[in-house]
């Protein structure tokens, strides 16, 4: 069966859905689905920003709608705010012992990682 690989007006063209190249969104498909690969170790640290305390957690194998529906189960549990981005949850405020126990009971191997 022959199908269309290349054409000098549009350029190229996606192999898996047979788009132009400029309108393909396959890439991005694939990378929101897959699960980041690490070494299995969730690391919680505490940072400070503009001399506030930040708690970070990083490390966790989810794909990026799970992060964001774990990082409102944290807030949550800690009572405070904040956010889900660039594969890690940062967390307002110093709660590095509460967030490192409601891992290990969801079962993550975690580490305290930083001062």
């Amino acid at each position: 069966m022959a199908r269309l690989v290349y054409d000098s007006a549009t350029g190229g063209s996606c192999p898996r859905c047979q788009k132009q190249l400029a309108k393909c969104r396959c890439a991005e498909q694939i990378a929101a689905n897959t699960r980041p690969v690490g070494d299995g170790v969730v690391r919680v640290r505490r940072e400070v920003r503009n001399g506030k305390p930040v708690t970070v957690v990083l490390g966790l194998p989810l794909r990026a709608d799970e992060l964001a529906a774990l990082a409102s189960k944290l807030k949550a549990s800690c009572g405070t705010g904040g956010t889900s981005k660039d594969g890690a949850i940062e967390i307002q405020g110093d709660h590095r012992e509460r967030l490192v126990e409601w891992l290990r009971k969801a079962g993550h191997d975690v580490k305290l990682a930083g001062g």
